[in-house]
């Protein structure tokens, strides 16, 4: 018996959702035995993102209803929705965090099978569902344990393609509710959305200009756009969503009418839109992602210059072809083939046009050479499932074309699905062979989140952990604390003090711990107002943009160099009013140069300082004559100098570090030359080479975590553990 196309729709989703769920297990099957990815017996998830929206889903179960200036985002759409399934299922809550990607990733095979079907081409939705489940970057985003918006970020606007698809071809007032409410939905997932959702509001008007110049009906597309319009303004989702309803009820009753002043409401929906704000956002991103610099002038006030984050970050840097090709497509050959399939495909179909809102914004990673300057990484994943329709169109032009040397009619459709077939297992071969090889880890390791886990049992809720952005959310999801800056607060301005306190002397770093601390704590106060100690540092006035600028005032200064100067002397710092704690990871180690680049800055004039010398190596080759550390430097063991490119110096401190059998970490400081600026410390049990600078060496971060040297005045130590180690503030 023949299946129905609605049958074979449903069978076709379900292969492919369960294709997409299979390989993202493969993951599982590997760490399987992996201890150190999983505490209390369950895998821990792999982003850190994911740790913001778990706190908030926490924080929903645990009944909080108000935000207690922890930034714990328990109203936001991740976690309202992780909240409300873990209060349906009968699993534990870090069982489904951890698999909630699995599922939801998946379901993006839907909306591409519908597109496909629209055009009577159920097998090419079906290739390009396989494909675009598993592609490179959207499986990056989306594997199991990435738990993060990521996971529905591409499902939503590829069900408003879908939606639009058929809006258009079909002039149906239904799928004019479809893209609407998805609308809706899509910017309450993620409120970034609104780019997306412009480009494809603009391609509609311009194909009505289009109708227009050749005399067709276009009062649908006005319609749809309208629809759009009222589900974009910049109002709270439940008014859009009324406006939305009422709007469709109106349509569906009162059709006559609502034709008749079309145009009126068209021009009440634009003027809403602006009103409301409606292009603000999407100017805002294009800055973030596109015109950006590597300084951040704060316009106001002292006119601090901030070094910005986003240089930083690898999925918000520039990248080469082969890269955007391969986390596209899986390989170059494909990407192109795909491209020429959506070309095929627009040609023959030409409402297909309407995916270059996000082949475009998929494109934006790469951006246009000496013009316009790549996305980043993090952009691909939205050519995904535009470039694999077009891959699954053009495997079955070719497959059919090819299904034509053959006469005989069963020989010919068997040929067509073999070489249909044979072509879409080369095409998803690379991409399948990158689920295998991408082994990503956990975020932290089982040993150092029972540090965590201890540290929530000495700290209190009201309490701050200093630590580095990038370690931000996993400390107050398991240690239920406060934190300076994290994954979403991290701009120049509050990245500066931390980046003081772990690269500068341990007086210094203490008073800027307490001095940001209580200034992001006043911030909070008096129902959000920014306020601040006066000149007396006895009541509160408003605060400056930035907590460092504001310090920088009320102690009397107009030159923040100067105020920074002032705390190697002693100051009258605010009231003690929580404890605060130093979290200084093992892991750290690694990126500590790029932690020194944002305090490394002249803030009044923007010029950058000479960062701190260091150097850290594993890569370690003892000789008879020297030990080599790779990239030029090694220790000539005769002269007892180090080697450092074509300069010799001399050594200050050699130091070795090892711990004993009851865990206590010994030293022996060998004191060669005082006058050097090198030092040279030897961490055996973490088989390392550290050789820095005098200033790096004196660092809070070296002293406290390799050398175990605090100020027993200043910091008082909690927790001291080859992984991590963690002082509280004494001041």
């Amino acid at each position: 018996m023949a299946l129905t196309t609605d049958k074979k729709t449903f069978l076709l989703i379900l292969l492919a959702f369960t294709f997409s769920v299979v390989v993202r297990l493969i993951w599982v099957e590997q760490f399987s035995h992996e201890e150190q990815f999983k505490f209390n017996g369950e895998f821990m998830i792999n982003t850190n993102d994911g740790y913001y929206y778990a706190e908030g889903a926490r924080d929903i179960l645990a009944g909080v209803t108000e935000n207690t200036n922890d930034l714990s985002p328990f109203k936001s759409a991740p976690s309202v929705l992780t909240a409300f399934i873990a209060s349906l299922l009968p699993f534990s809550f870090e069982t489904i965090i951890f698999y909630m990607p699995v599922f939801f990733a998946s379901l993006i095979v839907i909306p591409i099978i519908l597109i496909a079907r629209e055009f009577d081409r159920l097998e090419v939705g079906f290739i390009a569902a396989l494909m675009a489940s598993i592609a490179w970057s959207y499986y990056n985003r989306t594997m199991v344990g990435y738990y993060d918006t990521d996971f529905l970020t591409i499902v939503f606007p590829t069900v408003l393609l879908w939606s639009l698809i058929w809006a258009v071809d079909s002039a149906k007032d239904k799928y004019l509710l479809i893209a609407a409410l998805d609308a809706i939905a899509y910017r309450w997932w993620y409120p970034q959305s609104y780019a997306l959702e412009f480009a494809f509001i603009a391609l509609i008007g311009i194909y009505i200009v289009y109708q227009i110049i050749k005399k067709q009906d276009f009062k649908t597309n006005v319609l749809l756009i309208s629809f759009m319009l009222f589900a974009m303004v910049n109002l709270d989702g439940f008014i859009r969503f009324a406006m939305v309803i009422v709007f469709y009820l109106l349509l569906k009753t009162q059709r006559e009418l609502v034709f008749k002043y079309l145009y009126y409401i068209f021009a009440f929906a634009v003027i809403l839109f602006f009103a409301t704000g409606g292009f603000d956002p999407i100017w805002s991103q294009l800055k973030g992602y596109v015109f950006r610099d590597a300084l951040h002038s704060d316009a106001k006030g002292l006119g601090l210059h901030f070094f910005t984050v986003m240089q930083t970050i690898r999925e918000a840097g520039e990248i080469p072809f082969e890269m955007f090709a391969n986390r596209v497509s899986g390989h170059t050959l494909t990407l192109l083939a795909s491209m020429v399939g959506y070309i095929w495909f627009v040609y023959k179909h030409p409402v297909m046009l309407l995916g270059l809102p996000m082949l475009g914004l998929g494109f934006l990673a790469y951006g246009i050479p000496n013009l316009v300057s790549g996305g980043g990484l993090r952009f691909t994943i939205y050519a995904v499932p535009v470039m694999a329709l077009g891959l699954g169109y053009i495997i079955y032009e070719l497959s059919k074309w090819f299904s034509t040397k053959f006469i005989n009619h069963k020989t010919s459709l068997i040929a067509k699905y073999a070489f249909m077939t044979l072509l879409s297992l080369a095409a998803l071969y690379p991409n399948i062979a990158h689920v295998i090889e991408y082994r990503v880890p956990t975020v932290f390791t089982q040993d150092e989140v029972k540090l965590l886990d201890r540290l929530q049992k000495i700290a209190d809720r009201e309490d701050y952990v200093v630590a580095w952005w990038d370690y931000g959310y996993p400390i107050r999801y398991y240690s239920d604390v406060k934190t300076l800056i994290d994954g979403g607060k991290h701009n120049g301005a509050e990245n500066f003090p931390v980046s003081f306190i772990l690269t500068s002397a341990q007086d210094a770093a203490a008073k800027m711990s307490r001095l940001d601390v209580e200034y992001a704590e006043k911030r909070f106060r008096v129902s959000g107002a920014n306020i601040g100690l006066d000149e007396n540092h006895t009541s509160y006035v408003k605060l400056s943009s930035s907590n460092i600028e504001q310090m920088t005032l009320d102690y009397g200064y107009n030159n923040t160099n100067d105020f920074l100067n002032s705390l190697k002397q002693e100051i009258n710092l605010p009231t003690k009013t929580r404890d605060v704690y130093l979290y200084l990871p093992s892991r750290m180690m690694g990126i500590i140069p790029t932690i020194a680049l944002f305090s490394s800055l002249d803030l009044m004039s923007g010029e950058k300082k000479a960062s701190p010398f260091f150097y850290n190596s594993s890569y370690i080759q003892d000789t008879d004559e020297s030990i080599k550390l790779g990239n030029g430097i090694h220790i000539i063991k005769k002269t007892g100098q180090i080697m450092i490119g074509n300069k010799a110096f001399a050594i200050n401190n050699f130091v070795v570090t090892e711990y004993d059998s009851e865990g206590v970490l010994r030293k022996n400081i060998q004191v060669i030359d005082k006058n050097s600026p090198i030092n040279v410390i030897f961490m055996r049990d973490y088989n390392q080479f550290l050789v820095l600078d005098k200033n790096m060496f004196n660092s809070t971060y070296i002293q406290l975590f390799v050398l175990e040297n605090y100020d027993e005045a200043l910091y008082e130590p909690v927790i001291l553990d080859p992984m991590a180690k963690i002082f509280k503030l004494k001041i």
